[in-house]
């Protein structure tokens, strides 16, 4: 009769025991997702420090969720804002040797008064993560 009532007390803990899990995941994959981000700026910023000469970083900004609002995805979104005296494809061709520039994922922005943007997004290592609602 024990055993009976210890097989019932795991089988009405199991959904319990099931909800924590999951929650321990979305909370895993959040952070990773958010250290992913994090980390990609971080080097989009170094190699734009590294590789043009007199560049001066006004901001970086990255974000981690459903960027475009469609569907259930996540997304890492990096962007370093600077100023430079070197042309815009001159930059092009310096910074193509670390990224493809030019597609939907990754491009160069050039303000009025002469300031870029260089945004690059790429799809989180958890992508189905609950941010993604």
């Amino acid at each position: 009769m024990k055993w009976i009532k210890r097989i019932c007390v795991i089988i009405m803990s199991l959904p319990v025991i099931l909800i924590i899990v999951l929650i321990t995941f979305e909370i895993f994959g959040m952070c990773v997702n958010h250290l992913a981000t994090s980390r990609q700026t971080k080097e989009l910023q170094s190699n734009l420090e590294n590789e043009i000469d007199g560049i001066k970083i006004i901001d970086v900004h990255f974000q981690t969720g459903n960027l475009s609002g469609t569907g259930n995805h996540v997304e890492c979104l990096s962007v370093v804002t600077f100023s430079t005296t070197l042309e815009e494809c001159e930059i092009k061709k310096i910074m193509s040797k670390y990224y493809n520039i030019d597609n939907q994922n990754c491009f160069l922005k050039k303000t009025d008064q002469g300031i870029y943007s260089f945004i690059q997004e790429t799809t989180a290592p958890f992508p189905n993560n609950i941010e993604g609602h």
